[in-house]
């Protein structure tokens, strides 16, 4: 009788361990992520909530111009006398709705292209990337504006322009792990038992292949917020009087020379922090899954 031990390396049972471990107890004590789900539930919060919330009317003049910081104004007040702090919780509806919305068009559209263009090759599956590819060749930023422009500045186009543009993006995530899953053993299971095509593609292959666009959506709300402030920010988003983070930069940014930084200053932390948030636990989630 004869006996073998297997003799491991400490990195390699590292490994091993790490592999056994599930995701969410990886992540679960992770700061940043922690950070990132309480900003990320904060803006949910005051996009449902904020204008409720706020201690004046976001679009209504209080009759105190361009006064700093105070107990009666918070965040102040800008040179139309709006109350900046009411402003700033209350833009949520507006930003964190229109990236929202955006995102879950752009998965939803990204995902239901990208199965079958992964799933069936041929000429069909390298016409949609070749079109992906070009859609991603242009500025980001310049699109926006010329679709927004064709469109008319309204929510709604809004929302339309940015799915068009971050759809690609889950095209390519989607099409991606479907090419991997569709070699995979239980997809050959599945064939062998009878199953047709699109119902091993919809039933066994997308499932098993969403995980990496549901992580992006987070990061791709974060980009949806920054891109809907920009647009508002040059005139090309939202029409004011409006509460909404980049047209209030705007409205506040010829008053900075003059030593009024408060208008600007307050929702541009607003947009930093809310970005941060998402893209936090965007990326997280993506180094966990990747792991």
């Amino acid at each position: 009788m004869t006996f073998s031990v297997d003799l491991h390396t400490d990195e390699e049972l590292q490994e091993g361990l790490a592999k056994a471990t599930p995701p969410w107890a990886r992540i679960r004590g992770n700061g940043l992520l922690i950070v990132g789900l309480v900003i990320v539930a904060a803006s949910l919060f005051l996009a449902v909530f904020g204008e409720a919330l706020a201690p004046y009317d976001p679009q209504v003049p209080t009759g105190d111009i361009a006064q700093p910081p105070s107990a009666e104004h918070w965040f102040g007040t800008d040179a139309t006398g709006l109350d900046i702090f009411s402003r700033v919780i209350a833009a949520p509806r507006t930003d964190v709705t229109i990236a929202l919305a955006a995102a879950v068009v752009s998965l939803v559209a990204g995902t239901l292209i990208g199965l079958p263009a992964g799933f069936y090759r041929g000429f069909g599956s390298e016409l949609i990337m070749r079109i992906s590819d070009v859609i991603q060749s242009f500025p980001v930023f310049i699109l926006a504006m010329i679709l927004v422009a064709l469109g008319g500045r309204s929510t709604i186009n809004l929302v339309i322009a940015l799915a068009f543009l971050y759809t690609p993006i889950f095209i390519r995530l989607t099409r991606s792990e479907v090419l991997s899953q569709r070699s995979r053993t239980y997809v050959e299971s599945a064939r062998a038992l009878g199953n047709s095509e699109g119902r091993i593609a919809l039933i066994h292959v997308l499932p098993n292949s969403l995980a990496p666009a549901l992580i992006q959506a987070s990061v791709t709300i974060g980009w949806g917020i920054l891109l809907t402030a920009g647009l508002s920010f040059i005139g090309a988003g939202v029409r004011p009087p409006t509460p909404e983070w980049g047209l209030m930069i705007s409205n506040g940014a010829n008053g900075i020379i003059l030593g009024e930084w408060w208008p600007s200053v307050f929702p541009g932390i607003a947009i930093s922090l809310t970005v941060f948030g998402y893209a936090a636990v965007g990326n997280t989630l993506e180094q966990s899954y990747g792991s």
